[in-house]
């Protein structure tokens, strides 16, 4: 019978061939290697230190290549495991560089010989059960902002994100970090999972970006009722301690979840005994009183916000001005530092209203009316003394990097898709994420090239990761074989010897 209307037919392959899909996914394993990252894993999560079975590294690897490979649940380890060719190379390369009494003891985790290149399903489902803790669950409930405290084996993945950090500062060294913090929403049907603010049943974890190197430093997972600005202070205390000890200047930006008078002063006042005063930009709330402050500037004071492109300026149609403004939460007391206010209008076009419908638009945004225009208002607070366009744009920069950074977290990888009712499992499963996230961001910087930084993952499976090929052993060894036509082999080629070519960190 035919199978179609075109003259093909489809037949599974007779002998084990040893072809892959994911030619460009050991590559990772390369860099993996060289990051030290499963040592790293074995060090600090300590789930399956001395049980039987696959080890932490072992489990946690293969959920970060499933996020690579294009996995978006826990079941998609079944494509991996079916893929002869690159569970051929990740069986080699497990083994690899190990003296034979640490081979024998891997070996001996197992009652009967291992088969399988990657753990079951069941087994991942297993170990994630080891990240939650009941004992936290009682304190959840809706209505009231809580964090669950993680536990031993979930606080171990900040650790392993720490010194994930120490190696991108070790390659290249920059003494300034630039950190915006930002939550999203991750919206489920879990059981467990409480409401948020927009309604629908959600978890909002708060992450921290570090604009340099383009990774996560730090993130919270947390329920979808709790309030991005909750305990942001500790927060960004938490991912102060995760910065190399190369990083001697710290600059935040946020939007207005960081509008938080105790991290400001902290900021400003120079509390933090390693980096003293942290210079900040941060939108603020536009209340009656900023807007009234707003009103008040003279017409002579707006200046006109540009953008360059390729090197000539236009003009955007916003505007800026300093906004003189003390918030009555700060101004009972002397002792509090004394912070800039700007402010940004966007002259908006009039609107046609239908009959009936006068002053009842309303906007997601602030707005107000000078001289009889409506304009949107957008204030930010500083304590930098940079003019107010620069430090505009400079904000204004986060924007885009963090919204694109949320977009590969749910869409591109495993982040949108949360594999149980139970926070700690969830959270062990975003951090994982993260570490894939993190491992793709030092592959593109450090081993693709500056022309793949600002490419998503669509385009590096495409053109790196999802290539064909055939997995050979010959004298020992492995060759992964690629069609003579396939465009991508010098790009291989080319991203092992770069990271060869990258230090690892002195141990010790």
């Amino acid at each position: 019978m035919t199978q179609g209307a075109l003259p093909f037919k489809y037949e599974t392959e007779k002998k084990a061939t040893g072809m892959t899909a994911l030619a460009g996914l050991p590559v990772y394993l390369d860099l993996a290697r060289i990051m030290r990252l499963d040592k790293s894993i074995q060090r600090h999560l300590n789930v399956r230190r001395n049980g039987q079975g696959w080890t932490d590294s072992q489990i946690v690897l293969a959920l970060i290549l499933l996020n690579l490979a294009g996995g978006e649940c826990v079941d998609d380890i079944r494509k991996i495991e079916a893929d002869d060719g690159f569970c051929e190379v990740l069986k080699k390369a497990e083994m690899s560089g190990l003296r034979r009494k640490t081979r024998r003891a891997l070996l001996r985790r197992w009652r009967k010989e291992k088969t399988r290149a990657v753990p079951s399903a069941s087994s991942i489902f297993r170990y994630l059960e080891n990240f939650h803790d009941n004992e936290q669950e009682k304190y959840r409930q809706p209505g009231k902002a809580l964090i669950p405290l993680p536990n031993k084996h979930l606080q171990g993945f900040t650790k392993i994100n720490k010194e994930l950090a120490a190696f991108l500062s070790f390659q290249d060294y920059e003494s300034t970090a630039t950190l915006d913090m930002d939550a999203t929403l991750i919206e489920t049907q879990k059981a467990n999972a409480l409401f948020c603010y927009k309604g629908y049943k959600a978890y909002q974890p708060l992450n921290t970006w570090w604009a340099e190197p383009g990774v996560i430093l730090h993130t919270e997972f947390r329920d979808g009722n709790v309030p991005a600005g909750f305990e942001q202070l500790r927060v960004f205390k938490e991912a102060l301690a995760c910065l190399p000890e190369e990083i001697k200047k710290v600059r935040l930006r946020s939007d207005t979840a960081g509008y938080q008078h105790d991290l400001l002063k902290y900021c400003a006042s120079g509390e933090d005994s390693r980096f003293g005063v942290i210079e900040f930009a941060i939108s603020c709330d536009v209340t009656k009183e900023f807007k009234e402050a707003v009103a008040q500037v003279d017409k002579t004071e707006w200046k006109p916000i540009y953008k360059t492109v390729n090197g000539r300026k236009y003009e955007t149609g916003t505007e800026w001005a300093e906004v003189c403004y003390v918030p009555n939460v700060i101004a009972h007391s002397k002792k509090n530092s004394e912070y800039r206010y700007l402010a940004k209008r966007e002259c908006m076009e009039k609107q046609q209203e239908l009959s009936g419908m006068d002053n009842q638009l309303e906007f997601s945004f602030p707005t107000m009316n000078v001289e009889g225009d409506k304009y949107k208002i957008f204030g930010i607070v500083t304590n930098m003394d940079w003019s107010g366009e620069k430090l505009i744009h400079w904000l204004h920069e986060r924007c885009g990097k963090s919204e694109e950074a949320h977009a590969v977290m749910k869409d591109d990888l495993a982040g949108g898709k949360l594999p149980s009712d139970d926070f700690g499992e969830n959270a062990a499963w975003w951090w994982i994420m993260i570490l894939a996230l993190n491992l793709n961001a030092v592959m593109k910087k450090f081993a693709l090239g500056k022309t793949w930084e600002p490419k998503r993952m669509k385009a590096i499976r495409f053109s790196f990761i999802n290539l064909p090929g055939r997995v050979v052993n010959r004298s020992r060894s492995l060759l992964i074989r690629l069609s003579t036509k396939c465009q991508s082999v010098g790009l291989l080629i080319n991203a092992r010897k770069r990271i060869a070519m990258l230090g690892p960190i002195p141990s010790g």
